[in-house]
């Protein structure tokens, strides 16, 4: 990796600020799933084991101009006290007097780790505004990013504080995003196979056209595949189609053919009239018009078939984006057949985005990826060719 990592810093006695992503769901004070907070232990546990004071500061929400008790990371510190096995000492803000005070008495009791409050209180955070940028690294010795989720953002904690310390390096989450992602644009095992899916093309244009002279075969499904087909002049009935995009598809269309990349779109889907559980649903092929006025909602069973046969002949996959509303029985088969397709394959796999993920998990096969990412958005940056703020401003090795 060309970034300086955590393994690379000496930590001992010295005060290592940690950008997290504990960005966690929360309800009437409690935390409804703290996936976030466990992927970053194995950073945390490890500054702690080499001797630093551990400063964590994250975002939590769009809280609007100030303090906002419903934005507080103060239940975030609870858990993650539950979870490390010890105290978290909680800074009510993330800079100033008790940000210093917090740190100074985290070191006295020994237990060396702080959680200041969101970072987001302060409206100079998402502006980057240097001044803050400036606060924040007044308290630190070293600088730790362990929030790939956040780094596509320029921000005073993930960018702009970053340049002001002596040391930036990235945490083991950080780390293995970049390995995996990296990996996957840079050197692919061969047939590299990527999944796209989701509601919108233009949502992953900057990814296909970053996959097109990357990857042997691209897999289409979800809402966008309706942009496509409407491009194609095939009937879309109600479907969710960017009108904007129908220009788009078609040079897409043309440079996968161009590049000799395997651009698969679907042969046949699950149509209905409304999105509800138990939904009356016909299957028909793409260019069956009696869809009339009713909505694609899935691909269908030829359509899995085929992808099917694709991926399993893969040595690397990258997976972003549902094939369908899968959320809502029955049009969750296609999305689900997809998961187990892509848990059997012999190579890299590597899932991105909330949706994906959840389907990975509804499916059963989490444990069976060799990489889910955190990134969301950021991942989706960095697989379509952008440079992300908080990723380039940390120490090259």
């Amino acid at each position: 990796m060309a970034k300086l990592s955590i393994r690379d810093l000496d930590l001992q006695g010295k005060r290592a600020f940690i950008r997290v992503d504990f960005n966690v769901p929360i309800k009437d004070g409690r935390i409804k799933d703290d996936t976030r907070i466990r992927a970053s232990l194995p950073t945390i546990t490890y500054a702690i084991e080499h001797g630093a004071t551990v400063i964590l500061a994250s975002h939590l929400g769009r809280p609007k101009g100030g303090p906002s008790a419903e934005f507080s990371l103060k239940p975030v510190g609870e858990r993650l006290a539950t979870l490390i096995g010890r105290t978290v000492t909680f800074a009510t803000d993330c800079v100033g007097e008790p940000a210093r005070d917090a740190i100074s008495q985290a070191q006295a009791d020994g237990n060396r780790v702080v959680l200041l409050e969101n970072v987001r209180f302060h409206p100079e955070e998402e502006k980057n505004d240097p001044g803050f940028a400036t606060q924040l690294a007044a308290l630190a010795d070293l600088y730790v990013n362990d929030a790939f989720g956040s780094s596509h953002r320029a921000h005073a904690s993930t960018e702009g504080m970053a340049r002001l310390v002596p040391q930036a390096a990235a945490g083991f989450l950080m780390e293995d995003e970049l390995k995996y992602l990296g990996h996957a644009l840079e050197s692919p095992g061969r047939p590299f196979v990527a999944i796209l899916g989701g509601a919108k093309v233009s949502d992953k244009i900057e990814v296909i056209e970053n996959f097109l002279g990357r990857v042997d075969a691209l897999l289409i499904g979800g809402a966008m595949a309706y942009t496509f087909f409407k491009a194609q002049g095939l009937p879309v009935g109600k479907s969710l189609v960017e009108d904007d995009k129908l220009e788009a598809a078609r040079e897409i269309v043309k440079r996968a053919a161009e590049k000799q990349v395997r651009l698969e779109l679907p042969t046949d889907h699950v149509v209905a009239a409304k999105i509800e559980a138990g939904a009356i649903t016909a299957t028909l092929d793409v260019t069956d018009p009696a869809i009339g006025d009713r909505m694609g909602l899935d691909i269908g069973p030829q359509t899995i078939a085929r992808y099917t046969t694709v991926i399993k002949t893969a040595k690397t996959v990258v997976w972003n984006g549902p094939m369908g509303v899968f959320e809502t029985s029955p049009f969750d088969a296609g999305t689900t057949a997809v998961a187990r397709a892509v848990a059997d394959v012999n190579g890299t796999t590597i899932i991105g985005g909330g949706d994906s993920v959840s389907a990975v998990a509804k499916a059963g096969v989490t444990d069976r990826i060799t990489h889910i990412s955190t990134g969301g958005g950021a991942s989706l940056e960095f697989l379509g060719g952008r440079v992300l703020p908080g990723v380039a401003a940390l120490s090259d090795r």
